[in-house]
């Protein structure tokens, strides 16, 4: 296996494991209601489809520059399906609206009736999918398209360079979780002001980015994995504590700082103060931001 010089790490998330993934529950509930989703660095595609199942996201995106890691991804999703808790049955069909509710049509009344379904993720055990194989995804004429599994897709594309077909229509909310790091060290600091702008430019006035910077300190376990990135590393001048102006500069308004993920253990980052024993020996306390797009 390849280095991953780019923070593609393959079983990411058998070192950062959760049902839930803590660092979505530090936002507001109304995150993702209704809204279009851009999840760059989406690895295995684990949160982008805990958005598009259990937050009423209505469409999300993730992108990653590794093909393999999106192959795994597209079989989250169907995993992902495939644990949860299959809909109640009753008169008259559901079809899916533009909002992501599902419209019950009675078409001998010719009446409707619109509700939103709740599905309930981890229903059943990975165990039957392991023994039995995933579950057929149905149409998404009968799901609806803003209903998952059908909101949910993924892209193969370095986007930091390249666009993707859904850059076009823009998107409310743009996750950047715990990519900040590579992308500098391996565009350099112009490279990440681009990366930085290239968000501001596909954002909807008032969209929000969230983003979750790697600090300084960390940037040094990257010279053990590659020795080409050392001297990027050296050239570097901006810092973590200079990403807010920079954003504030692009049109921005300032960082809402949500606080770190867990609770429990101490951690040494002034900014983190309740993790897990887990989350200190592992380095991911770190802090989650939110930013609004003024202009």
């Amino acid at each position: 296996m390849s280095v991953p010089i780019h923070g593609n790490y393959h079983g990411y998330y058998l070192k950062r494991p959760s049902v839930n993934d803590p660092r979505l529950g530090l936002l507001p509930d109304d995150t993702f209601k209704s809204k279009t989703v851009l999840d760059i660095g989406c690895n295995e595609g684990w949160v982008t489809c805990e958005i598009g199942q259990s937050w009423g996201a209505h469409k999300v995106i993730g992108v990653d520059i590794d093909d393999t890691l999106i192959r795994a991804a597209w079989k989250k999703r169907q995993l992902v399906w495939s644990l949860q808790k299959p809909q109640k049955h009753s008169t008259g069909a559901f079809e899916g609206d533009e909002g992501g509710n599902m419209i019950k049509v009675d078409h001998d009344s010719d009446t409707t009736t619109t509700t939103t379904i709740q599905d309930q993720a981890d229903y059943f055990p990975v165990s039957l999918q392991h023994s039995f194989g995933p579950l057929p995804i149905p149409p998404s004429q009968i799901r609806g398209k803003h209903v998952f599994p059908h909101n949910v897709s993924f892209r193969t594309a370095d986007w930091t360079k390249e666009s993707i077909v859904e850059d076009t229509d823009g998107y409310d909310v743009v996750i950047a979780f715990s990519i900040s790091k590579w992308i500098h060290v391996n565009g350099g600091d112009e490279g990440l002001r681009a990366f930085f702008q290239r968000i501001h430019s596909v954002l909807k006035p008032g969209g929000v980015f969230i983003l979750e910077p790697q600090e300084w300190d960390t940037y040094k376990k990257v010279r053990r994995l590659n020795e080409s990135l050392k001297s990027n590393i050296l050239n570097l001048k901006l810092r973590p504590s200079d990403f807010e102006s920079i954003l504030g500069s692009l049109g921005f308004g300032p960082a809402r700082h949500l606080g770190p993920t867990g609770e429990g253990g101490k951690c040494s980052d002034n900014h983190c103060k309740f993790l897990t024993l887990d989350h200190f020996f592992l380095g991911f306390c770190r802090m989650v931001d939110l930013y609004v797009k003024l202009r």
